[in-house]
């Protein structure tokens, strides 16, 4: 009897030790909100969408400390469309899925679907998150065939351990396996210290008749009273050079943080595709996790755009202005 209680005793402090050194999350952001939208001379329509202040999603990641060190993780994160109840793309783990081996000094390899780094590289200086109608991608031109906008399948990534004394850095391959469009590589570099955010990054996609070549640079610097962000980008495909900058600003008042951006789109093909995007917004945070929040934003297209600020009402003539007014609640778990 007394050995069975110690065997148990024993099993269970080795149980204990094994949890105390891996961990499992659940987490997940519900988002959804009223919009008003106006596209000229197709009309207006109201709709109630989500993703308005963060994209919707569900998910779970792990961390298991192997000792010395070095840890092993995964992310498994999944959209969620909260006002229909459904997830909006074929494959469920659309917004990442990876895996992870993570050494405190030498940094990360990471395996699986996730963001490229120039994608990284523009969200992270854009005062509205590329979320919602204010979302400055709203008017960022994507070649037919590029499948690494946002993310990249099959994608292998080193991370910069976060010793380095504020410099960060990403490198990225993603193996194409066959299919145009999906074969990326790509790196960001940048400088951290304080309030003061600086980052570069290039990133390239084969596609069937060229390479579609991505240069980003971007910062930030938090003055307390406001945070000012600024990003610009070119992009060149088949001699056609397109330019994308933006610039906004976030301010705290309290609960409340005012938010506020211009974006600007230049194409030099053929096609008069240039646009601009204004955008104003307000959150207020009813605790930690709930906020409140409401976005005006308008995109005034030039004769050959065609750029919307939702994907709720696509619908619009060339040249025509998209606006809309859009209030929301957001809750995150």
């Amino acid at each position: 009897m007394k050995k069975s209680l110690i065997a148990l005793a024993v099993l269970a402090a080795a149980a204990g030790s094994a949890s105390a050194q891996s961990s499992v999350t659940v987490f997940g952001i519900v988002d959804v909100a009223y919009r008003h939208l106006d596209n000229d001379s197709a009309g207006t329509r109201d709709v109630l969408g989500s993703s308005g202040l963060s994209t919707g999603r569900i998910g779970f990641r792990g961390v298991e400390d192997l000792g010395g060190g070095l840890k092993a993780g995964f992310w498994l994160e999944s959209e969620v469309k909260a006002d229909e109840g459904t997830q909006p793309n074929s494959r469920f783990w659309h917004r990442r899925a990876t895996v992870s081996v993570i050494s405190d000094s030498l940094g990360e390899v990471r395996l699986g679907r996730d963001f490229t780094p120039t994608y990284s590289g523009l969200a992270d200086y854009d005062a509205f998150g590329t979320t919602g109608i204010a979302d400055t991608t709203r008017i960022y031109k994507v070649w037919g065939g590029v499948d690494t906008k946002v993310r990249a399948d099959n994608q292998v990534s080193y991370i910069l351990p976060g010793n380095l004394g504020g410099i960060y850095g990403q490198a990225s391959v993603a193996a194409g396996e066959g299919t145009a469009g999906k074969k990326y590589f790509g790196g960001r570099l940048g400088f951290k210290a304080g309030a003061f955010d600086v980052s570069g990054a290039y990133g390239q996609t084969e596609v069937t008749s060229d390479d579609v070549k991505l240069a980003v640079i971007g910062g930030s610097y938090d003055f307390g009273v406001a945070k000012l962000m600024a990003a610009y980008q070119q992009a060149k495909y088949q001699g056609d050079k397109d330019e994308h900058m933006t610039v906004g600003a976030t301010v705290p008042v309290g609960a409340f943080v005012l938010r506020a951006a211009y974006s600007q789109s230049k194409s030099s093909d053929v096609t008069d595709r240039d646009a601009n995007r204004f955008a104003l917004g307000a959150i207020y945070n009813l605790s930690k996790r709930t906020a409140l929040y409401g976005t005006y934003a308008v995109i005034d297209n030039d004769d050959g755009a065609a750029f919307t600020v939702s994907n709720d009402y696509s619908t619009i003539a060339a040249g025509d202005k998209s606006q809309g007014l859009e209030i929301g609640i957001r809750h995150s778990f």
